[in-house]
């Protein structure tokens, strides 16, 4: 990724997920700042959206902003409901160095931003991953769990002021997670079943912290527009775990409790080394095109 010299990757998720207007405005106010948008993802369940997009750090930077400003005049929490943690309307923000980058770099962007979104927006920010400040803060759940309804009334409380400005969320747009990581690959798993339980057993059976698999996060969700549940994963490291054996690990865990798998579903981008070492088969997906690698949506060869 030499030729991508000085460039991050950036994957905010937005507490939006429905109202089309809302991710249009959004979309617009990341595009105005010169990055490239390489995908965008929305599920009205999860009431949540994810953009994709890479440019100069400086650049991206100013998305961020741009976009949190439209998050703060469009998105009220105290109104949103939905299966996915959240505890902001900009919930949550990763830098990804690509090229020749460095982690540093990114370490200092997550900062400014997270300076940024308190001095302009007076949201105010737990920094998390490779920029946090405290252990326990390096993993995103450990920050998310108590969700916006419980940490409005209890950010004060030791061990959970913010990392930047509060000590109380913002009161429509909450705080939001800002930090440094590698590359991750975000992949839901959608069960043929209405029963919650099945989909938290499986996604207890998979995830590393509950002596599953290395490098796997999981969460079971329900869709209740659809009818289903789902195993909702992030792969944090597929060197460790590739894509295609958590996809395998549900599916097996599945087939013990009788249950059929629908489909798999790709949240954002992977990259061309997950892409290269399995098939649409295997994912549970229609197809595996160009389109879904990070690699190819940036021109890399």
């Amino acid at each position: 990724m030499t030729a991508l010299r000085g460039w991050v990757e950036c994957a905010p998720n937005f507490s939006e997920g429905r109202d089309a207007h809302v991710l249009a405005a959004l979309r617009r106010a990341i595009e105005s700042a010169g990055v490239k948008l390489l995908d965008r993802t929305a599920d009205p369940d999860h009431h949540r959206s994810v953009f994709t997009f890479a440019g100069s750090l400086p650049a991206v930077e100013n998305a961020v902003l741009r976009a949190a400003e439209t998050a703060v005049e469009k998105i009220d929490l105290a109104s949103h409901r939905g299966v996915h943690p959240r505890i902001g309307a900009l919930d949550v923000v990763p830098l990804i160095p690509l090229g020749d980058t460095p982690f540093d770099a990114c370490v200092a962007g997550a900062r400014r931003i997270a300076r940024r979104l308190w001095s302009q927006l007076e949201i105010p920010v737990y920094l998390y991953g490779r920029a946090a400040r405290s252990p326990e803060r390096r993993a995103l759940e450990y920050i998310r769990k108590l969700g916006f309804e419980k940490l409005r009334l209890s950010a004060d409380s030791p061990g959970r002021r913010p990392d930047v400005g509060g000590p109380l969320p913002h009161p429509t747009a909450g705080a939001a997670c800002v930090g440094a990581r590698g590359f991750l690959v975000a992949f839901n798993v959608e069960l043929r079943t209405a029963d919650i339980a099945a989909a938290k057993r499986i996604a207890g059976k998979i995830r590393e912290s509950s002596g599953g698999l290395p490098a796997v996060k999981a969460l079971g969700l329900r869709l209740a527009t659809r009818g289903t549940v789902q195993v909702s994963m992030n792969v944090v490291d597929i060197d460790r775990t590739p894509l295609h054996r958590a996809v395998e690990a549900v599916c097996a865990e599945a087939a013990a409790l009788g249950v059929e798998v629908v489909r798999g579903e790709l949240i954002g981008l992977l990259p061309r080394k997950a892409a290269e070492q399995t098939t649409a088969q295997a994912l549970r997906l229609d197809a595996l095109t160009p389109n879904m690698v990070i690699e190819d949506r940036l021109g890399l060869d």
